[in-house]
């Protein structure tokens, strides 16, 4: 380890800034996050790379594009919240320092980290359209709460107006994500290992399309998510103990550090499940009954969805509620 060259890089719409470390000394450098800049920074290193990056969304692809084929370095895109919540209390914030700090973080954490590895083309589309469906429903959600405020503006003669400019965009979203939406399913469709997982999930109660297809991307087809803990943990639907000594002894909680997106989309998967006649309502409808807290009865469902999920996965096989009555 003491000879690893590792490169830290903190990422920005325009540039790069990049830190690389080798022999207890530092070297600072910033280019354009462009493909061609890239690729023409890390052609300059005959030596093998420990890189370690932020997942910025769509600022990491191209240097997802250049380092999907330099496969003697290796690369972690590390979550910005386990980052930021290693770093513990500091001081001064911008780039170059950022940069730094990614660099120490990769060579304290690297052999605990699991390597980045390029995803299939099909999920990198699909994670994609996702991103700017995403975008989409919170245009749609902003404009909806929007039009609340306009009659306020009664009394300026400027309500009639606004709400009109309102429901053209509006218009504009809805259709966007419909457009979208298509352009998912005709992704999918023609893919046979995609279709048939597809069909495959939505035969569980309450998996709808949209959580589908984010299970489909987040685990990129379950090949990078590969046990239902894990993706429980990433849902932020486990619960964790919350206790201390003797002293402290609170009830387990869930975390709040998870992704929202689909911990969302799960919980509306939950509440549409147990509207249904199937074995889910019937553990929400006993456990409630037996005066458990509703919410952390729906939390349970939303848990028992995700095995329910990697379950069918595994066996190939569509749901069968009589098999499953735990």
């Amino acid at each position: 380890m003491q000879n690893q060259t590792i490169a830290g890089i903190d990422i920005s719409s325009a540039t790069l800034d990049i830190c690389v470390a080798e022999n207890g000394h530092q070297r600072s450098y910033v280019i354009t996050n462009e493909v061609k800049a890239i690729r023409k920074f890390f052609s300059s290193f005959k030596e093998s790379l420990l890189i370690g990056m932020e997942n910025t969304g769509r600022y990491n692809w191209a240097l997802y594009e250049v380092l999907k084929d330099q496969t003697q370095h290796r690369v972690f895109v590390i979550p910005p919240l386990h980052l930021n919540k290693s770093l513990g209390l500091v001081r001064g914030k911008n780039d170059k320092i950022d940069a730094v700090r990614i660099t120490d973080f990769v060579r304290k954490n690297h052999s605990e980290l699991p390597a980045w590895k390029p995803a299939p083309l099909i999920i990198q589309k699909l994670k994609i359209l996702l991103t700017e469906r995403n975008d989409r429903i919170k245009e749609k959600s902003r404009l909806l709460r929007q039009r609340h405020d306009y009659a306020k503006m009664k009394s300026l003669g400027l309500d009639k107006e606004l709400k009109m400019y309102n429901e053209q965009r509006l218009k504009i979203a809805k259709k966007q994500i419909e457009l979208i939406e298509a352009s998912i399913e005709a992704l999918i469709k023609p893919d046979q290992q995609l279709s048939e997982q597809a069909a495959l999930l939505r035969s569980v109660p309450g998996v709808g399309k949209v959580l589908c297809w984010m299970m489909l991307a987040k685990t990129e087809n379950f090949q990078q998510i590969t046990e239902p803990r894990k993706m429980a943990c990433y849902s932020g639907v486990v619960p964790f103990d919350h206790s201390s000594g003797s002293s402290i002894r609170g009830r387990s909680k869930v975390s709040i550090f998870a992704d929202k997106a689909i911990k969302t989309t799960l919980h509306l998967a939950a509440m549409s499940a147990i509207r249904l006649q199937n074995d889910l309502q019937q553990y929400y409808l006993r456990k409630v009954a037996e005066g458990k807290n509703k919410m952390s009865v729906l939390n349970a469902v939303r848990n028992k969805i995700i095995h329910r999920i990697f379950a069918v996965i595994k066996n190939q096989s569509p749901y069968q509620k009589h098999l499953h009555m735990s």
